[in-house]
C-alpha cells in the first residue's frame, strides 16, 4: 500500500510541473512586438513603447525601450505658477506645460514640501505656493503650517477652527464664552470645573444651553469686522445687528449663528451706511461699524465715502483722483502750480501733493466694477524731456515712452533750412518756424528762473528769428511781400504760446492769477513791441482757478 501511494503522488507533481511548464511557453509566445519608444504617440500618450508607425510625426524616436532614453527620463514637474508638483513627468511633457523639470521623478524637492494651509474654516494640504495661490484667490491673509507633516492633521487642525458656544462651570454657574473649538479645548479661567463643552454654530445666548448669557438689546464693534453686533449679557458678540430681530420678536435669531449674507441689509450698494435699524456694514461699500445714534445700542454703520469735496464732486470710501489749481496739459500748467492727489480715506478728503515744479503729474484711470464706476488715480514722473526733439507725431504720441502734444502748423528749426532772397541776400530765419508740426510737452516742467541754471537754456529752444520781405515803392513806400504774418500780433501771440509749453517761460500768468510779461519781448528790426495786446487770452488760457 505505500509503495502504490508514493507513485500516485509523483506522477501528480509531475503532471504539474509539465502543465506549469506549458502555460510559461504559451504566455512569452504572445508578448507585444513592440520595437520603437515613441516620445508621442499618434492618440496623444507620451513616452509608451509602440510600433514605429504608431509615433507621431515630429517627435523623437529611438529602437529601445522608454526606460533607457534621456528624453524620456522621468523627473519632477513644477508649476511655479500654481504651486503644483507632478510626479514621474518627461522633460518634454513639463516643458510644453511651461513647468520647471527637475531630475527627481518622486519631487522630493523645497518646492514640493507639502503643509497646512488655513482658509478660514477650512483646510488643504498642499505646497506654501499653492498656499499663497489659494488665499489670494478667496481674499484672505496666507497662514501656511509646515509643522503639518500629513493631510489627517491637517483636516483636525481646520475643525478646530470651527466656532460655536464653549459651556464649562465656574464657581458652581453654568456659563459660555463664544471661541473657537481650539480655543474651548485650551480655556483655562482659573476656577474653571470639570471639561468644557464645545456646541458648533451655537450662541451663548440658546435657551437649550441652559447658561447664564441671554439676550439683550446691546452692540458691539468687534476689531477686524466691518459689522455691528449684538451683545449678550456676558459680553460675548452673537449676530448682526437687526432691529427687528430682538429676542421678543424673533427668539431664533439668539440660538445659532447666522451668517453675512443671511441677515439683513446684505445686498445693500451703500453698506447700510446710516441705517438706524441694521448693523450689516461692508468697508467695499463704504461703510463700516462705528458710534451713532441706532434703535438699539450705541453703533450704526458709519458712512465712509466723502461728499461735496474740493472739486464739488462725491466720491466713494478708497477712490483717489486728480486736482488741478488750473488748466493742464497742452502746455497750459501755469507758474508755480503743481498737481495734487486727493483720496478719499474712511470719509475724510485726505491730500497728497506730486513731486514739486512738475517733475511728477497726477493721472486718473475709471475701473469698470459690479458696484458702478471706481477711480484710481496716481503721481507719475513727468517724462517731458525729449519732447522737442521727435519729428514724426506718432512718436510724439507715444505715450508709454513721453508725455508729450502736437502742434500743428509749426516745426522747429535747427538752422540747416537756410535759403536765399530774391534779391540776393541770405535768409536768417531760425528757431520756431511756419508749417509741419512741433512736438511740446503736455505739462511744462517747472523752473528755478529765479536762480542760475538750465531755465534760459529751456526757455531758449522757444525763440524765432524770422526774416520778413518787402517790395519798395518808388516813392520810398514798401509793402510786406514775404513771411508778413511774423510782424503781426497773432504771430507773437502764437509764438508766446509756444513759449509757455516749454516751461515756465513767456508771458503767463502764475498760480496767484498774476499775469507777467518779463517773460517775452518782441522785437521787428531791433525795435522792441508792447506785448501787451498779445497777452489778452493767456488767462483765460490758464484757466487758474479761484
Amino acid at each position: 500500500m505505500k509503495k502504490k501511494l508514493i507513485k500516485y503522488l509523483l506522477s501528480i507533481v509531475l503532471c504539474f510541473l509539465i502543465v506549469s511548464i506549458g502555460v510559461t511557453i504559451v504566455s512569452a509566445q504572445e508578448w507585444p512586438a513592440y520595437n520603437v519608444c515613441c516620445e508621442k504617440t499618434e492618440n496623444g500618450a507620451w513616452c509608451q513603447n509602440a510600433n514605429e508607425e504608431d509615433c507621431a510625426e515630429g517627435f523623437r524616436t529611438t529602437p529601445t525601450s522608454c526606460d533607457a532614453t534621456s528624453f524620456c527620463k522621468m523627473g519632477c514637474c513644477v508649476d511655479t505658477e500654481e504651486g503644483l508638483c507632478m510626479e514621474n513627468t518627461p522633460e518634454k511633457v513639463c516643458e510644453i506645460s511651461t513647468g520647471t523639470w527637475m531630475e527627481d521623478a518622486e519631487c522630493n524637492v523645497p518646492q514640493c514640501n507639502l503643509g497646512c494651509c488655513v482658509l478660514g474654516d477650512q483646510a488643504s494640504f498642499v505646497t506654501l505656493t499653492r498656499c499663497k495661490k489659494l488665499s489670494g484667490f478667496y481674499g484672505l491673509e496666507t497662514n501656511f503650517q509646515n509643522n503639518i507633516n500629513d493631510e489627517a492633521s491637517c483636516i483636525i487642525l481646520a475643525h478646530a477652527q470651527d466656532r460655536g458656544a464653549c459651556v464649562f462651570e465656574t464657581e458652581s454657574t453654568r456659563t459660555c464664552k463664544l471661541t473657537t473649538r481650539s480655543g474651548c479645548s485650551s480655556l483655562n479661567a482659573g476656577n474653571v470645573s470639570g471639561e468644557p463643552e464645545f456646541y458648533k454654530d451655537f450662541l451663548c445666548s440658546a435657551d437649550e444651553l441652559g447658561t447664564n448669557c441671554g439676550p439683550t438689546t446691546d452692540t458691539l464693534c468687534i476689531p477686524g469686522k466691518d459689522e455691528v453686533y449684538f451683545k449678550d449679557s456676558c459680553g460675548n458678540p452673537t449676530n448682526i445687528y437687526d432691529a427687528k430681530k430682538i429676542y421678543s420678536q424673533v427668539p431664533s435669531y439668539w440660538q445659532k449663528l447666522v451668517g453675512k449674507a443671511e441677515s439683513c441689509g446684505y445686498d445693500e450698494v451703500d453698506g447700510n451706511a446710516g441705517s438706524r435699524g441694521c448693523g450689516n456694514c461692508d468697508y467695499f461699500s463704504g461703510s463700516i461699524c462705528s458710534e451713532g445714534n441706532p434703535t438699539y445700542g450705541d453703533y450704526i454703520c458709519k458712512d465712509l465715502n466723502c461728499y461735496n469735496t474740493d472739486n464739488g464732486k462725491d466720491y466713494k470710501n478708497g477712490e483717489s483722483w486728480c486736482v488741478d489749481q488750473s488748466n493742464v496739459g497742452e502746455g497750459r500748467d501755469v507758474v508755480g502750480s503743481r498737481h495734487f492727489r486727493h483720496i478719499c480715506i474712511n470719509g475724510e478728503e485726505v491730500v497728497e501733493a506730486c513731486a514739486d515744479f512738475r517733475n511728477e503729474i497726477c493721472i486718473e484711470n475709471v475701473l469698470e466694477t459690479s458696484s458702478g464706476r471706481f477711480i484710481e488715480s496716481g503721481c507719475r514722473v513727468n517724462r517731458w524731456k525729449d519732447c522737442i526733439d521727435q519729428d514724426e507725431e506718432d512718436d510724439c504720441l507715444n505715450t508709454d515712452q513721453r508725455d508729450c502734444f502736437w502742434l500743428e502748423g509749426m516745426h522747429y528749426s535747427t538752422g540747416d533750412e537756410s535759403r536765399t532772397l530774391d534779391d540776393g541776400r541770405q535768409d536768417i530765419s531760425f528757431g520756431i518756424k511756419n508749417g509741419g508740426g512741433i512736438c511740446l510737452p503736455n505739462n511744462p516742467p517747472g523752473l528755478q528762473f529765479w536762480n542760475e541754471g538750465d531755465a534760459s537754456n529751456i526757455c531758449s529752444l522757444a525763440n524765432t528769428r524770422q526774416t520778413v520781405t518787402y517790395e519798395k515803392g518808388l516813392i520810398g513806400s514798401k509793402k510786406c511781400e514775404g513771411n508778413c504774418e511774423a510782424i503781426t500780433p497773432a504771430w507773437a501771440r502764437k509764438m508766446n504760446n509756444i513759449c509757455l509749453s516749454v516751461g515756465d517761460c513767456g508771458g503767463y500768468v502764475n498760480i496767484a492769477g498774476k499775469m507777467s510779461s518779463k517773460g517775452v519781448e518782441w522785437k521787428i528790426n531791433g525795435k522792441k513791441q508792447v506785448v501787451s495786446g498779445i497777452l489778452d487770452n493767456v488767462k483765460s488760457f490758464a484757466g487758474v482757478r479761484g
